[in-house]
């Protein structure tokens, strides 16, 4: 019996979500959070003087991190990735982060534009920098240093070091908890996660090294079962059956874009995986999964109980 797979084509922004990792930077670097403290404010300082007053915000995260930082006041307008939290939604949306429009952006009249490492096209970019637009790059690292670089580097721009150094520390805090306490559990015990990103076709797209999925699953005390190969990569079936996951993850969509458990099932190499044996599937909120932002140690806390069932005995 064929099955049909159309429906499950993705959307833009959650593939976006998903490859940030293959990206590469296109403007400005970003501020240097390990170096010289001399270094660091100097490049703060540099930040500064740009005016935020009338702030675009691109990529999920980034957005999450201005309202974290309770400086949503500037934004007026983001990306179609930035879903969170709600009240964003309400701002004008400039487009995908992969496929911005100049003259959507500028038809806004932003002061300044933050963007997450790997937003574009260049073309895009190139434009908005002879228009003279005030342009930070922010990098992407699917770690938890990466995380607070982020931090540091949003409350940098937008002129707010000492609010990014406070959500910087909590962040931390909670992070560095939920992750230690994910690592209790014994090596022997852990299970083998794999992240689908894609079946299009039949073929199934999964993470391998240096993406966000590959990083939360390491976060929270799993195995990337596909872990041999650097990005997103389509499957060969003997390479499914092979990594023998006991764990399918992927993004929840809704509508056209969803897909049941039988028909994920249905393929013939995911049927023969442990994961088929006890219809091992999770499915989390992108951007709430693979954004690396300020909700990840709640990510890491609830997919480490999706993946097990419960924690670790704390003597382990």
């Amino acid at each position: 019996m064929k099955t049909s797979y159309d429906f499950r084509r993705l959307r833009s922004w959650e593939l976006a979500l998903a490859i940030f990792a293959v990206s590469t930077p296109f403007v400005l670097p970003v501020a240097l959070p390990d170096g010289p403290s001399f270094v660091r404010a100097a490049v703060a300082q540099e930040m500064q003087k740009a005016d935020t007053s009338r702030l675009v915000s691109v990529g999920g995260a980034i957005t999450e991190i201005v309202y974290a930082l309770g400086e949503e006041g500037k934004l007026v307008g983001r990306d179609s990735t930035s879903v969170y939290p709600e009240a964003a939604n309400k701002l004008p949306d400039v487009g995908y982060m992969r496929q911005l429009s100049p003259e959507g952006v500028i038809a806004i009249n932003p002061s300044a534009i933050i963007a997450v490492e790997g937003s574009g096209p260049p073309e895009t970019l190139n434009v908005l920098k002879d228009a003279k637009i005030p342009f930070q790059t922010v990098s992407e690292k699917f770690d938890r240093d990466g995380i607070l670089e982020k931090i540091r580097t949003v409350g940098d721009f937008l002129g707010v070091p000492e609010k990014a150094a406070a959500l910087s520390d909590q962040v931390k805090a909670d992070l560095d908890a939920a992750v230690a306490d994910a690592a209790k559990r014994p090596e022997s015990e852990r299970k083998r996660v794999i992240f689908i990103l894609s079946t299009q076709g039949g073929k199934i797209m999964a993470s391998g090294t240096g993406t966000a999925a590959d990083g939360i699953i390491t976060l929270s005390g799993a195995v990337n079962a596909t872990g041999s190969f650097p990005g997103y990569k389509p499957l060969t079936d003997e390479a499914i059956i092979e990594a023998k996951p006991d764990v399918v993850l992927m993004m929840s969509r809704s509508g056209g874009h969803a897909a049941t458990d039988d028909e994920l099932f249905a393929h013939p190499a995911l049927s023969l995986t442990p994961a088929e044996k006890t219809k091992a599937v999770i499915r989390m909120d992108g951007l709430y999964l693979l954004g690396f932002g300020p909700r990840t140690a709640s990510t890491v806390r609830e997919l480490n109980t999706a993946i097990y069932g419960k924690k670790p005995n704390a003597s382990q």
